[in-house]
């Protein structure tokens, strides 16, 4: 009996006969000939049905194949670098087919569609070979990035999604009942993995997060995953150097181990070659000074058809800016110590200059923005209670955080990755909505 294998496992079956499980992805009907593109979850492969190979049932039972029918097909696998799928270059000579559902009209067919459409057949549209190649990359970095802090000493310790107050801002905070009394749905869970550093030393969390932006750009999501690694006995200059060693790493494997999916999302990663330690570093006021200058001189930002919009000192940076900026390096670039004001109240202000905090974010080629924001956080407790009452936070929220900083304190810093802003750096991809099975956005809570 022929043993069932996937896709993926084709190369190591040549010649032999196997079975492959799955749906039907597109069918060409070249007559007596019948090209069947098959995909079963690990990949796609072309399996090729020639009339006299095998019963006239079977045959016809392939003719009447409609888009994502599910079957089971029995051959010979080949070798064939002119066949398409991924794995490329291996197909299937088909010998028996069983159509276990003939399925009905698929409402996604191999042609264009708005994209209303689609993310209304969003639980369809994941089928397609493009969005398969995302979600694949994307649980790729996941374990990427999970296996490399594993073996660089952090522990993964869950925070709570729960939470009784804001950690980076009050405006976009999603609120819920919790028995009565107000809550929120965590922005972060930085706040209390800084507890648990004084456990562990090095620990990072990995979560669903909330923020009620009104936003619609194509970098937004009103829920997202992010990465938070916190750290014990680090500084913004080690906080840089574990960034950009952990990001290189993670890049260079993904491009190593996923060549199939980004070579199906015809990724030129000509660019992400060139993610490699050090990464430039640019303080705040070079930034603005950079910005400033092309504004006045009247330069274009990359990809936009306009010119860069000057910036005041002490204004956070848009998307123009961050995509100018990045522009002018060949990989990505850390800019450090924006102004205190613009930042979140725990960043810790540099001492001889505390107008400006010991923070920076990691801005990613290709205008696709900030993929990682961190500080050193304030670890002294009276400097600490003055900037939350500087911002006007609710004191009785945040003593236990103050607490923190009453029993050993020590310098530590940490920072949060946008998931799937990476993934969309990583796979090229215009909007961050793909980046995600099923996205929220502004317009969109279903399915």
């Amino acid at each position: 009996m022929a043993p069932v294998i996937t896709i993926r496992e084709m190369p190591r079956h040549v010649g032999e006969e196997v079975v492959l499980q799955g749906w039907l992805y597109q069918r060409t009907d070249k007559g007596r000939l019948q090209f069947l593109q098959i995909r079963d979850g690990t990949g796609f492969c072309q399996a090729v049905v020639f009339k006299k190979n095998l019963s006239s049932e079977a045959f016809q039972a392939a003719r009447r194949l409609t888009q994502e029918s599910s079957l089971r097909v029995r051959g010979t696998v080949r070798q064939d670098p002119r066949a398409p799928g991924v794995p490329g270059g291996y197909e299937l000579d088909v010998r028996d087919l069983e159509v276990i559902q003939l399925a009905e009209p698929f409402p996604i067919q191999p042609k264009e569609h708005g994209v209303e459409f689609l993310m209304r057949h969003r639980h369809l549209w994941i089928r397609s070979p493009r969005q398969w190649a995302i979600q694949r990359v994307r649980a790729s970095l996941v374990r990427y990035l999970r296996e490399w802090l594993d073996s660089h000493g952090f522990l993964n310790v869950d925070t709570p999604i729960i939470t009784p107050a804001a950690a980076e801002g009050t405006t976009t905070l999603f609120e819920i009942d919790y028995h009565g009394e107000p809550a929120y749905l965590a922005q972060t869970g930085q706040l209390y993995n800084e507890a648990h550093i004084f456990a562990f030393g090095r620990v990072y969390c990995f979560g669903p997060t909330f923020r009620a932006e009104k936003s619609k750009t194509r970098r937004h999501l009103q829920e997202f995953w992010m990465l938070e690694p916190e750290i014990a006995f680090c500084d913004l200059e080690q906080l840089m150097a574990i960034q950009e060693t952990m990001i290189a790493q993670v890049i260079q494997r993904c491009l190593q181990e996923n060549q199939d999916e980004l070579r199906l999302l015809e990724r030129d990663t000509a660019s992400l070659e060139r993610v490699q330690p050090p990464f430039p570093r640019i303080h705040y006021d070079e930034a603005v000074e950079r910005i400033n200058r092309a504004a006045a001189a009247g330069e274009k930002v990359p990809g936009y058809d306009e010119p860069v919009p000057p910036l005041e000192w002490g204004e956070d940076f848009g998307s123009p800016h961050e995509t100018y900026l990045a522009a002018q390096f060949d990989r990505p670039v850390f800019v450090h110590h924006f102004p205190t004001a613009a930042k979140a109240f725990y960043m810790e202000p540099e001492p001889d200059r505390p107008e400006v905090c010991r923070s920076v974010d990691l801005l990613a080629p290709e205008g696709y923005g900030e993929i990682t924001g961190g500080s050193e956080r304030i670890s002294d407790p009276d400097k600490l209670l003055a900037a939350i009452q500087a911002h006007n936070l609710p004191l009785d929220a945040y003593r236990w955080y103050i607490d923190l900083r009453r029993y050993g304190s020590v310098v530590h810093s940490g920072f949060g990755l946008g998931l799937e802003r990476t993934v969309a750096w990583v796979c090229g991809l215009e909007h961050v909505r793909e980046t995600v099975a099923f996205p929220r956005t502004l317009q969109y809570m279903r399915p």
